[in-house]
């Protein structure tokens, strides 16, 4: 297996293309790879002359379109940066992962919990069948254009270990959504834009001369196209889980046309007017009933988390100080957490937390270092 090699996932957008300039400049040999599954992307992966690029069969298959980070112009960017580095650049189909993905989405919200693709979309693709190409390929490395950090460790003369750390840019952190991936694969991750800012990568990239300069970040979930995911769930599934909206107290105040329209802490989109700020505080999927209340009714101290990954060694059964994101947008809170062999682990804040979602992933931190994460039940 080749050292230098590395399999770069390529979406087009500025990180990843500054990405590849970075690993270039640090001696690497790069191969770019474009995780497609558009409707339109395949327009965008034809050769010059109209022909179709050679596709790298892992699988084959296509899925809604999106203006995000799979389509066709995204593929289309991707490609002129990996023509302008030199680079070898692949599109690779991936149907049946990716339909894993989607009807894990669309199961959560039927279920009353708040789903993240982005996270598993890392675990079972960009850091999972991304490293069986690598594989196939004689490639040592997986990279992408995340805001995290990979950092060599040396603990004693004859021991050495790599350590996922959150990236410089406090405002486009990244680490919390990579806390799935398995241990084993740490020595084997390169994050290129971890240790930039935002504002540095851009520039870094107009001086380079990629168009990409000033693309926008994608900011939706790519296969969602609308961008309406309660329609989007609907659309996939004939059940129905309508029901009635309650307030805390159990009045009736209004009626949904699904629960997966909602997630705890929403306050937008209720379909009632109380008069003051209202949130879902709960959503029952055994009743089909979407709970709304003050804010102050979103408080929590504790919450529990199962199929647990861990990055570094934690504690058995002992309460160890760390701190716990629990949102993607959620900075880091201060709390006692108790890890037990079962895979599950308790989190007990130290102070009250506000949006605690079942489905969302709990990550757990020591300083800037990730240590591993769970699903909150």
């Amino acid at each position: 297996m080749s050292q230098r090699r590395v399999v770069l996932a390529m979406s087009g957008g500025v990180d990843s293309s500054v990405a590849a300039v970075l690993l270039l400049e640090q001696g690497y040999e790069v191969v770019g790879v474009f995780m497609r599954h558009g409707e339109q992307s395949s327009k965008a992966c034809e050769l010059g002359d109209g022909k179709p690029n050679p596709l790298l069969p892992i699988l084959e298959g296509r899925l809604d379109h999106k203006q995000g980070c799979c389509s066709a112009s995204d593929a289309a960017d991707a490609r002129r940066v990996a023509d302008k580095l030199s680079i070898p650049f692949y599109a690779l189909d991936l149907e049946s992962e990716f339909k894993q993905i989607v009807d894990y989405f669309v199961d959560e919200y039927q279920q009353g919990r708040t789903p993240n693709p982005c996270v598993q979309c890392n675990n079972w693709i960009k850091f999972g069948r991304l490293f069986d190409y690598a594989d196939a390929v004689d490639a040592h490395y997986v990279a992408t254009g995340h805001y995290a950090r990979m950092i060599q460790s040396q603990r004693g003369s004859a021991d050495s270990q790599w350590e996922l750390h959150r990236g410089l840019d406090d405002d486009k952190d990244q680490a919390y959504v990579l806390t799935g991936i398995k241990r084993h694969l740490l020595p084997r991750m390169l994050l290129p834009v971890g240790g930039f800012h935002k504002s540095q990568i851009r520039e870094m990239a107009a001086q380079m001369g990629l168009k990409v300069a000033d693309k926008r970040d994608s900011q939706e979930i790519c296969f969602v196209t609308s961008g309406r995911h309660a329609e989007f769930v609907r659309n996939k599934s004939s059940l129905d889980t309508s029901g009635e909206i309650v307030t805390t107290d159990g009045k009736i105040v209004g009626h949904h046309p699904g629960i997966e329209g909602f997630t705890i802490g929403q306050r937008k989109g209720l379909g009632v007017a109380m008069g003051s700020p209202y949130y879902v505080t709960a959503v029952n999927r055994e009743t089909r009933r979407v709970v709304i209340g003050p804010h102050e009714e979103l408080a929590c101290r504790r919450l529990s988390a199962n199929k647990s990954n861990w990055l570094a060694d934690f504690p058995l059964d002992e309460p160890t100080e760390a701190q716990v994101q629990f949102r993607y947008n959620s900075a880091p809170s201060d709390a006692r957490v108790t890890r037990h062999s079962s895979g599950q682990f308790e989190v007990e804040f130290q102070e009250d937390v506000f949006g605690v979602s079942p489905g969302q992933l709990a990550a757990v931190f020591l300083g800037t270092r990730a240590v591993g994460c769970g699903w909150i039940l």
